[in-house]
């Protein structure tokens, strides 16, 4: 039997790590295999390329290069990561995937839709999650969160206005797919967020 596929997306502080080792933990007690992983990474030489996407020093990276480079790191992870574990029947969960490209690239940078849409036919074609959460909060309470961290990456520099178009681009996504997208209010206190998470594996995955 074929595994299932799990992502977790949202913006910046949204506490998608934190919800990744809860969900995984969630579905081990059920007896099955979970591969956790995370996007742009996951793999050797897509981790490399998460480098140069998230270094600061790289203010020179346009927007087609920084979307090509996504799409070769994701090519990359499905490859030898996500796909062969499916067929395994093991459980993939992952931070981030095609998803975060519609909001980051599409939304924040304003690349063109066609672009997007002929990567994602080229490197996955019919492969999508079984359930995407979507873990939303105010863009504010989220940069706040992110930069407690520490120092900001390329991507965390950005402007509140990038995000705010970031935030706007995953929302359009959970209306065009509400069948895969179950939207968890991440602004409230982390037991509550993991409430909501476990409800929607419940009602979407019988977990």
């Amino acid at each position: 039997m074929k595994g299932r596929f799990i992502t977790l997306e949202g913006g910046e502080g949204a506490g998608k790590s934190t919800m990744l080792e809860r969900v995984a933990g969630w579905i081990e007690q059920s007896g099955a295999k979970v591969i956790k992983t995370r996007e742009p990474g996951g793999t050797e030489l897509a981790e490399k390329l998460r480098e140069i996407l998230l270094d600061r020093n790289n203010i020179s990276l346009s927007g087609k290069s920084e979307l090509l480079l996504m799409f070769a790191a994701r090519a990359q992870h499905l490859d030898d990561l996500i796909r062969p574990a499916l067929d395994r029947g093991d459980w993939v969960v992952c931070d981030r995937f095609t998803d975060a490209t519609w909001a980051y690239q599409g939304g924040g940078r304003g690349l063109p839709s066609a672009d997007i849409r002929a990567l994602e036919t080229l490197v996955h074609g019919d492969l999508k999650p079984d359930l995407t959460l979507l873990l939303d909060l105010p863009v504010e309470q989220g940069l706040r969160r992110a930069h407690r961290r520490g120092q900001a990456d390329r991507f965390e520099q950005e402007t509140k206005k990038f995000f705010e178009r970031v935030r706007k681009s995953y929302l359009e996504r959970a209306v065009q797919f509400p069948g895969r997208f179950a939207v968890i209010d991440a602004s409230l206190a982390v037991e509550d967020v993991w409430i909501q998470i476990q409800r929607a594996l419940q009602d979407r995955l019988g977990q």
